[in-house]
């Protein structure tokens, strides 16, 4: 233990580093997370506005097929 007041700056010199290698990590991770949930979101919508216009698409189908139905009818 006599040489612990020559080791404490460097412990706390790697300590200091540690700290900004934890917080830098930190703070990328969030970045990432936030960027992955903004593009879960965005494709969500997508998914929703393709859903919508598949069913406008069969609603069309199903009134021109009437349609057709109609016209060999008459």
């Amino acid at each position: 233990m006599g040489n612990f007041p020559e080791i404490a700056p460097v412990l706390a010199m790697c300590a200091l580093g540690l700290c900004a290698v934890v917080i830098v990590a930190i703070v990328c991770w969030y970045k990432a997370h936030d960027r992955e949930m903004q593009i879960q979101r965005e494709l969500r919508i997508r998914e929703m506005e393709h859903q919508q216009k598949m069913r406008e698409l069969e609603v069309e189908r199903e009134k021109a097929k009437a349609a057709q139905v109609h016209e060999h009818a008459a």
